[in-house]
């Protein structure tokens, strides 16, 4: 089986089992935007309570969160833990946009692919991962997210090597998957969910994971 139809078997296995995830969770590109920095080393729980928080406040729209002050901001999302450094970064990104489009969150998304992922990733405390889901999410681009999940799962299939760094992995899905948004948004929640649910780091529920065989 080439790997092209064994990540499309994984797939249509994880879409059987589990159904459309609808992910991401945000009710405007701005929202995605700011739970793509917050979702960093924590799960999506905390997330929900650090934005509710926000909201809960009357802070959540981009001119309130970037003239906030910092330390405020920070206990504002501390429910999403490291709470000082995600203030930063957030408005580290913040005052990025506010540079390139002034408050325009979605002209500023509405640039080329390579064009606005360089930009994300000149950002303090923007990575991949985040960029790619700011990406993906919130501009609706064809990129694929890779996460710790993503890699665990590959690796324990076979399908990548243990030092597979995060280029390689994404790499080996977007050489061999259709280049669609809505199959890497898809896909890569799936893939979360089953990290979740079964393909955990430790004891793993292998016997009730839909890749089993696999």
């Amino acid at each position: 089986m080439s790997t092209a139809e064994t990540l499309e078997l994984i797939y249509q296995r994880m879409l059987a089992q589990l159904g459309p995830q609808h992910w991401w969770p945000g009710e405007s590109p701005f929202e995605v935007m700011v739970g793509a920095i917050l979702t960093q080393n924590t799960n999506w729980k905390n997330v929900e309570r650090a934005i509710d928080n926000l909201k809960r406040a009357g802070v959540f729209s981009f001119s309130a969160l970037a003239a906030l002050p910092t330390a405020l901001l920070a206990e504002y999302i501390r429910p999403a833990g490291y709470y000082n450094i995600k203030a930063g970064r957030l408005q580290n990104l913040l005052f990025f946009i506010q540079e390139q489009q002034g408050d325009d969150v979605e002209i500023f998304l509405d640039q080329p692919l390579d064009r606005l992922r360089q930009q994300l990733l000149s950002v303090k405390g923007v990575g991949p991962e985040t960029a790619d889901s700011i990406l993906l999410y919130a501009a609706k681009l064809p990129i694929f997210v890779v996460d710790t999940y993503t890699h665990r799962i590959l690796l324990r299939h076979g399908l990548i090597e243990e030092e597979c760094d995060y280029a390689c992995v994404q790499e080996l899905f977007m050489d061999n998957l259709a280049c669609e948004t809505a199959l890497y948004n898809e896909y890569h929640a799936l893939l979360v969910r089953v990290g979740n649910l079964y393909c955990k780091k430790k004891n793993p529920d292998c016997g009730a994971c839909p890749l089993q065989g696999i």
